[in-house]
Formats: C-alpha cells, sequence, structure tokens
C-alpha cells in the first residue's frame, strides 16, 4: 500500500521532533544519583606532622594531600584518634549537631568541651609518625574525630587537639565525598636544655644552679593581640634538693645579649610546691598574658630561668626541666622535656689503725680543700655545723660524708687537670693516747667508688717517740743513779783528801 506523500512528510517530522526530545532528555538528565554520604564507605586520616617553616607556604589545607617539597618532616609523634559518638553523618541532622559542637569546642578542654555538649567519646587507637611524619588511620567509619597528639619527641611542641570529619565535601569536586582526608597540624619546633653549675660546691648545703633556656614558639603579633597561648617552664627538683627561693628570669637575644627586660609578678609568675608528696617539689615559671606578649615580639630570643637549690642527702642526683610552649600543652600535659641534669655527692670512710692493723680511736680530723689551707688549719670544711670530725667506733672508722665528687661537676667528668677537679685534705688534729699526730696532710678523693660501702683509706698512726721510750726524773731505775752518783762523789772526795796530804 502506497503512503501519502504529505503523510510520510509529516511522520519524518513527527520522528525528528521525537528524537530530538530523547536526546534533550538524555542531555538534562543526571549522570549518577544524588551526591549522598555512603554509611557504608570506610575512610582514612591521613596525619601530617612537618616543623613549623619560618614563612607561610600558602598550601591549601582543605583535607586534600598537598605538595610538602621543602619541610621537615618529623617522626615519632603519636596522635590519638577517637570517633564522637552519637553524631550520625550520614543525616542532615548528624551534620547540624556536628556544626554545634564546632562552636562551643575549644582544643585546651578538647574532651571536656565535647562531653559538656553531651557527646561521648569511643576509646581510639593511636598511631605514631614514620619517616616521613605521617600517621594513618585507616578503615575508618564515617563519623566525626578527635584527634590529638599524646606524645612526642625531644624539642617537639604538640599540637593542639582538633576535630576532623569522615568525609569531606570535596574541595575539587564539589558533587563528592572526601573519604580519604589529610591533615596538618599546625605545630612550632621549641628546643628546651638544662645544665647544672656545682663546680663551686664543696659540701650539703652550699647552693648549686640550674639554668633552663627555652625556645619561643614562631608566633607573631596579630593586630597587637599575641598568639602564644601559654607558655610555662617547670622544674621538678629531686627530693634530695632543697629550693633556695632564688629564681630569675631572663630574655636572652640570639646574638647572646641581654633582651627586653621581665618584671616578676607581671609578666611572670614563680610558684614552689613545695615536697608533700613524690613527684613534687616543683618550681614552675608561667608567663602571663602580659608576659606572652613580650615573648612573641621577641621570638628570635630563649627564655632563661635560672633557680638555685642546695643539696640535703648525697648521692648521683639527677633531674629534668620542661617546657610547655603553648595552652594546649599545658592541658594535655604533654610538654617538651630536657635530657637529665646530674648532680653528684659522696662520701669517704677511713680507719684509724697502728702499724699492726689494731683499731685505735680518739684521733680527731679536719678536711680541707686546698693543700695550702691544710697546712696553713684554715678554711676548714663544715659539716653539719663541725669542722672536726672525732673517731669514736670502736673498730676505728670515721665517714665523712657530704662532700661534692672529685671527678664530677658542672654535669661532666672531669679530667685531673681540670680547675674543678677536687682534691680533698685530711689533717689530723689529735692523735689517740700514746700515738704521734700525722705529720702532714693526707690528699683523698670523693668518687663513687669511695661512697660505696666499704673501707677507703687507712690511716696509720706510729707510737710516740717512734715506739723510742724516753728517760724521765722519777722513772724506773732512779734509786740505782743516785747511788752511783753518790759512790763517785765519795771517791772524789777520798781522792781530794789524800792528794792534799801528799803535798804537805
Amino acid at each position: 500500500m502506497n503512503t501519502h506523500p504529505k503523510k510520510k512528510n509529516l511522520w519524518r517530522a513527527a520522528a525528528a521532533v521525537l528524537a530530538g526530545a530523547v536526546l534533550a532528555m538524555t542531555f538534562a538528565a543526571p549522570a549518577s544519583a544524588a551526591p549522598l554520604v555512603d554509611a557504608t564507605q570506610k575512610g582514612s586520616i591521613a596525619v601530617h606532622k612537618f616543623e613549623q617553616p619560618k614563612t607561610s607556604t600558602g598550601l591549601a589545607h582543605n583535607g586534600t594531600q598537598v605538595d610538602t617539597t621543602g619541610l621537615t618532616a618529623i617522626p615519632g609523634v603519636t596522635f590519638l584518634a577517637q570517633q564522637v559518638n552519637t553524631i550520625d553523618l550520614t543525616t542532615n541532622a548528624g551534620w547540624k549537631k556536628a556544626n554545634t559542637l564546632s562552636t562551643t569546642f575549644k582544643a585546651a578542654d578538647s574532651v571536656g568541651t565535647i562531653n559538656a555538649a553531651g557527646f561521648t567519646l569511643a576509646a581510639g587507637a593511636s598511631q605514631i609518625t614514620d619517616a616521613s611524619g605521617t600517621a594513618l588511620f585507616g578503615n575508618l567509619p564515617v563519623g566525626l574525630y578527635l584527634v590529638t597528639e599524646t606524645g612526642v619527641p625531644a624539642g617537639v611542641t604538640a599540637a593542639a587537639p582538633f576535630l576532623v570529619s569522615v568525609p569531606l565535601t570535596d574541595p575539587t569536586n564539589k558533587d563528592n565525598w572526601l573519604y580519604n582526608v589529610h591533615v596538618y597540624p599546625k605545630n612550632s619546633k621549641a628546643g628546651v636544655t638544662k645544665t647544672v653549675q656545682d663546680a663551686a660546691g664543696v659540701k650539703l648545703g652550699d647552693e648549686i644552679t640550674f639554668t633552663i633556656q627555652g625556645d619561643i614558639p614562631d608566633n607573631t603579633v596579630v593586630a597587637g593581640v599575641e598568639t602564644i597561648t601559654g607558655y610555662k617552664i617547670t622544674d621538678t627538683l629531686d627530693p634530695k634538693l632543697t629550693y633556695a627561693n632564688k629564681t630569675v628570669v631572663t630574655l636572652v637575644k640570639s646574638d647572646g645579649t641581654a633582651g627586653p627586660a621581665l618584671a616578676a609578678g607581671t609578666d611572670y609568675t614563680v610558684v614552689h610546691d613545695g615536697i608533700v608528696a613524690p613527684g613534687t617539689n616543683t618550681v614552675s615559671i608561667e608567663f602571663t598574658t602580659a608576659g606572652r606578649a613580650i615573648l612573641a615580639a621577641n621570638n628570635t630570643s630563649t627564655v632563661k630561668v635560672v633557680l638555685s637549690a642546695t643539696v640535703n642527702t648525697i648521692g648521683e642526683i639527677e633531674n629534668t626541666a620542661a617546657l610547655y610552649p603553648n595552652q594546649s600543652s599545658i592541658t594535655t600535659g604533654i610538654p617538651v622535656v630536657t635530657p637529665p641534669v646530674v648532680t653528684k655527692w659522696g662520701e669517704i670512710t677511713l680507719k684509724k689503725v697502728n702499724g699492726a692493723g689494731t683499731a685505735l680511736t680518739g684521733a680527731e680530723f679536719s678536711v680541707y680543700t686546698s693543700l695550702a689551707n691544710a697546712k696553713a688549719g684554715t678554711n676548714a670544711v663544715s659539716l653539719g655545723g663541725k669542722t672536726v670530725f672525732p673517731v669514736t667506733a670502736a673498730n676505728g672508722e670515721l665517714t665523712i660524708s657530704g662532700l661534692r665528687y672529685s671527678d664530677w661537676a658542672d654535669g661532666k667528668t672531669l679530667a685531673t687537670n681540670d680547675p674543678a677537679y677536687r682534691t680533698y685534705y685530711l689533717v689530723e688534729t689529735k692523735a689517740p693516747v700514746g700515738y704521734e699526730l700525722l705529720a702532714e696532710p693526707i690528699s683523698f678523693l670523693v668518687t663513687a667508688a669511695t661512697t660505696a660501702v666499704g673501707v677507703d683509706l687507712n690511716v696509720v698512726n706510729v707510737p710516740s717517740n717512734s715506739g723510742f721510750e724516753l728517760p724521765f726524773t722519777g722513772g724506773p731505775g732512779t734509786l740505782a743513779l743516785y747511788i752511783g752518783g753518790g759512790l763517785l762523789l765519795a771517791g772524789a772526795v777520798v781522792f781530794f783528801v789524800r792528794s792534799r796530804r801528799a803535798t804537805n
């Protein structure tokens, strides 16, 4: 059957219109379903720890991975990631809750503000940054996470805790989700050192000093507001040390000259908690708002703290100092800690004997720090308020305790030719009955070996007159001398009389 030409044209036009409509519908339809959060998707948080550069990098901080070429990675930093419970990020209501929490969240009290908002935290897991400075938390369910820096190596400042959601809207593809999130917590590397100065010390009760020098975080004053949120230095003294209530705080410029003056009570406070329990006896120097503003304006300088203490008990005494360079480190209790410094104090035990090794009592001794003083008998060492030490023990032993090690001072081993190397001198001021005093001083050292239990030095006395008996009037044999003398005198008289007669 033939179709009329007009009808054919009509059908062709209709087909063309239909095809165009279908094509238009094809391009107008979405390429995929609506971009919703996939509750079954697992994500990750990669935490990257680098030293704070001196100048801003301008790199994005939107959850994507960025090029960190030129930055110095910090390995060995421990992070803890904990999911915030009851926040469901697969719902709009969950995102609103997260947003509400973000307005009340305070890094300085992260757990406290989360709990106060009615949320709890899961136990979480910890990861340590590798050689590239990365700690990876993988296989994470969708949710909001609190990331806290819980451990840092020496010289590294702990970053403030922060919240991060998994996923995030992909910043480069707005209709997609970013389930693998990269974060770069801001931090600065603040070092702290501690030294001890005890070379001038001789005995227990002498003052020694500790010097602590802490870096200032590389922050700046923005619009007149200081950006150092907290700054604190602590020194927990060993119980064998007694704080002398002397602390001096100054700023030292990079060239070694003095920086701006700091006023105690205005720019910083000094508090000593005393020895009330193990781990106390701590001296704390904390900067006020005014003081932190000075630090922020002088961040190339260092804070120098010099505090004094006395030694009250012998031993090899070590302790450390700690720097809290921001409020986060103060709140979390994660400071930068110095290597320990050591001051060493000991004793020596001598035994008083005769030549046969028999113990003697009744001797008395004094100790001097130079041969000249020992010979002159001046400036004897006073221990416990005494400069004379008697031998009263039946075994003849005497322990002289509380002297600085001879071969250790200012935190290091001393060579014998070092001016701080200490030789002590023993002078006998009273000899046992029937024995001679020592003719000259005896030198001795105080070391770890002499401080150990045992006799270190035998001090031998010889009998009076080296054991030779001295004759004296009224002693044995006197009568015989008198008789002999009388006979000699009588003989002389007889001889004289006879001589006179012969002459006459």
